[in-house]
């Protein structure tokens, strides 16, 4: 889920480009790139430029901000489940009858070292085979 952090003022912005350039093939690569150069991210056409994408339809996709909504929703969403940052994580398992559903067994908050994250894995699984 998407969850730019307020803190980072192209962070939105950011999250965005990713969408956009997700439409022509390239999610994970703006991704990877904008994360790496977290402190210069403007001018998003340099990166568009250099991943090789469609500059004018990369452009007018952040121009028509036809992806703002659906990272507000994911943010929406991360608040409502208890994320105020990242990393987050939830924990759950599908609802059989419904995968579509998913029920939430455990809630991270913030990075942690493996074996704590091992921990709360195990205490999932051990929950799910109730």
């Amino acid at each position: 889920m998407d969850m730019p952090l307020p803190i980072h003022k192209d962070a939105f912005r950011a999250s965005v480009a990713t969408h956009c350039a997700e439409d022509q093939g390239k999610f994970w690569e703006m991704h990877d790139r904008l994360f790496d150069n977290q402190r210069a991210i403007e001018p998003l056409k340099g990166h568009a430029e250099a991943l090789g994408l469609d500059v004018v339809a990369f452009e007018s996709c952040m121009a028509s901000e036809k992806h703002a909504e659906a990272v507000r929703k994911d943010m929406a969403q991360a608040q409502k489940a208890g994320a105020t940052g990242t990393p987050s994580f939830v924990l759950g398992r599908t609802d059989p009858a419904d995968p579509s559903k998913v029920k939430g067994i455990s809630f991270i908050r913030g990075a942690q070292q493996f074996a704590a994250l091992k921990t709360e894995i195990e205490k999932a699984l051990a929950e799910s085979e109730k």
